[in-house]
């Protein structure tokens, strides 16, 4: 089973559509696909070439409502706040970053992190993929001694730990992997990261 998972597309059409030339049983995009919320038609009908194959997050750059309208004229699947099980994995997707400096559409205090975290804490074993990275780790990273994740989702993978975490948000810390505990962990950005999964 082959998961794509990529985020942070910012109106790079010819990126996205790089990604969805390689082959995949899924496709999660994790937030951003445009900016300021613009772009986000174009960006529907870009993964509407995976068809139901899509699942998407959104980011802070858009609102879960722009999401849930993208998902719905493209057929593709809005998956802020969801789960998917596949096998014996379960595979959970959470949008939004906590709050920025510039007022983003799509932020999220980090108690409302941590409580919309919380539906995600039984499931095992667990793939999960947000927009946010967790604070105070390399993913985070904008400059040296500048973290800007989330709280909510570092003490989240702390204590569940899940198997997986994917996120994006930090475009500097793109590509970054980094083990916390059991968990392994991975700002995808626009590259992508290809998991398989028995």
């Amino acid at each position: 089973m082959k998961l794509l998972i990529f985020s942070d597309i910012h109106n790079d059409w010819r990126t996205l559509e790089r990604l969805l030339a390689v082959e995949a049983d899924f496709y999660v995009s994790a937030g951003d696909q445009g900016t300021w919320a613009k772009g986000l038609e174009r960006a529907g009908e870009v993964l509407s070439a995976r068809g139901d194959k899509v699942y998407v997050l959104p980011g802070n750059h858009e609102s879960a409502e722009q999401v849930a309208a993208m998902c719905a004229r493209y057929g593709l699947h809005d998956f802020h706040q969801r789960h998917l099980q596949l096998g014996r994995w379960h595979v959970a997707g959470l949008g939004y970053s906590s709050p920025t400096p510039f007022n983003t559409p799509g932020e999220y205090s980090e108690p409302r992190m941590a409580a919309r975290l919380e539906r995600f804490r039984e499931f095992s074993p667990l793939v999960l993929i947000c927009h946010a990275p967790p604070y105070g780790t390399a993913l985070d990273l904008v400059r040296p001694g500048l973290h800007a994740g989330s709280r909510a989702i570092a003490e989240f993978i702390e204590t569940v730990q899940p198997e997986y975490f994917f996120c994006g948000h930090i475009h500097e810390a793109e590509g970054v992997e980094i083990r916390i505990g059991n968990t392994f962990a991975r700002n995808v950005g626009k590259t992508g990261y290809l998991l398989e999964l028995d």
